[in-house]
């Protein structure tokens, strides 16, 4: 009988020693970072004014849209409709617009100026949770659509799309109006290294999130460090999710925010069928990962009364070891089952390993701070069941024919670059698609 992927934590006392003193226990929070984990830096803070800048009030969400006209325009035309991604808190759309425009190769412009310079108005929506249900933040994204087309001057149709959940929110958003029967006038959708099947954050580092807010605790009204872990958005997103540092079960279903989401996406027939899909991701197409060792340690953090141990995630088996956590005279180890070893797989990036590390000053190698985020098996739309992940995530996507995947094309970065990195292989793919 086949055995779902699970996760299993014992749990146990030292048989020496006494537990934690409130002076111990203080000592060792002074040495925990209390910001939230698994955060993502989009760069420099942005200075580009936009043209217009439009609110977006909702019942379930609401969010803003920074409009930046086309070359010599003071209208809008040409709508390039482009989502904010996962992250927490609201959306800081001069950064967004900075970093998507950042310049990728010398002499060449960024990619939004780019766009500008050939006719497009580029609308950035973001949102002020960026945390907080797929669907509320639909809503949101259905506003700026209705808004672009309530404003446009002439027929051109729109582009409308997202940088990583924010490929999943418009994705979400088309569908959902082309079911309710809503032109959404959008003839072309674009996604940026978005999970549509699912990203990954490994999973000894989504439990040591809440084993440490217990011990270093944010300050009052402050998120903690588990607070984006345990977000609607996260549990919708991330293939395999635990709600607390003890839990033991199946990964895959753990959320039913999850599960459910899956099934309303497939209620709606999982992609809008009416524009033209595309799709780039930031890892490779060829099944070339990172040589990350499946199993191995990552980092090793010992103090004098607490402790904590990361492996890579080793390659499905039975009860493969994690990792594990101790303080005082607490002990919890953990082990997977059949679970991949999504670590070292083709992806966009991102520091998860590093970003723990640092919080609890332990050491790591440079080369052991990133693992994938967003397998590329995920981000090109490849068909699979995005519950039961009945798929090689090494698998060379270059050798697929186009009736393997949900998108109508799909891109590759050069090399396994970080989440929502702009190269000028993606930027000058997605040109040469939208003139």
């Amino acid at each position: 009988m086949a055995v779902n992927p699970r996760i299993d934590v014992s749990t146990s006392l030292a048989t020496s020693g006494t537990d934690l003193t409130p002076e111990e226990l203080a000592e060792v929070a002074a040495t925990i970072a209390s910001d939230i984990f698994f955060t993502t830096d989009i760069g420099l803070p942005g200075v580009r004014v936009p043209d217009e800048v439009w609110e977006l009030p909702g019942e379930r969400a609401s969010g803003t849209a920074a409009v930046y006209y086309g070359d010599g325009r003071t209208h809008l035309e040409k709508p390039f409709l482009f989502a904010d991604g996962f992250n927490y808190g609201p959306s800081d759309l001069p950064a967004l617009f900075n970093h998507f425009n950042s310049p990728y190769e010398s002499g060449r412009p960024g990619f939004l100026d780019q766009l500008l310079t050939r006719g497009h108005d580029v609308v950035l929506i973001g949102f002020d949770e960026r945390h907080t249900h797929i669907q509320h933040n639909a809503d949101v994204a259905i506003q700026a659509i209705r808004r672009a087309i309530a404003e446009r001057v002439g027929d051109q149709p729109l582009t409308v799309g997202g940088v990583s959940m924010g490929g999943i929110i418009t994705r979400y958003a088309l569908a959902k109006l082309e079911n309710d029967g809503i032109d959404h006038q959008a003839t072309t959708y674009l996604s940026w290294d978005s999970p549509h099947n699912g990203a990954w954050i490994p999973l000894i580092l989504q439990q040591m999130a809440y084993f440490f807010e217990k011990l270093a605790p944010a300050k009052p009204g402050e998120p903690s460090q588990a607070d984006l872990i345990r977000s609607p958005a996260a549990q919708q997103l991330l293939w395999a999710w635990v709600p607390d540092a003890k839990y033991s079960g199946e990964v895959a279903t753990a959320s039913e925010l999850r599960t459910a989401f899956v099934r309303e996406l497939a209620d709606l027939g999982d992609f809008p069928r009416r524009p033209r899909l595309l799709g780039v991701a930031n890892g490779r197409g060829d099944g070339t990962g990172r040589p990350l060792p499946a199993g191995e340690i990552a980092f090793d953090w010992q103090a004098l009364v607490a402790s904590a141990t990361a492996r890579f995630q080793p390659d499905r088996g039975t009860d493969q070891r994690i990792g594990g956590m101790h303080a005082g005279l607490s002990l919890r180890r953990s082990t997977t089952t059949e679970v991949p070893a999504l670590d070292g797989v083709p992806g966009g990036t991102l520091d998860s390993f590093g970003k723990v590390a640092d919080a609890i000053k332990a050491k790591i190698s440079e080369e052991h701070r990133s693992g994938a985020f967003v397998p590329a098996v995920s981000a090109s739309a490849l068909v699979y069941d995005p519950i039961a992940w009945d798929v090689d995530p090494n698998l060379n996507l270059l050798d697929q024919g186009p009736e393997r995947f949900h998108l109508n094309e799909v891109a590759f970065d050069a090399e396994n670059t970080e989440h929502s990195h702009v190269s000028g292989v993606l930027v000058e793919w997605i040109l040469g698609r939208l003139d």
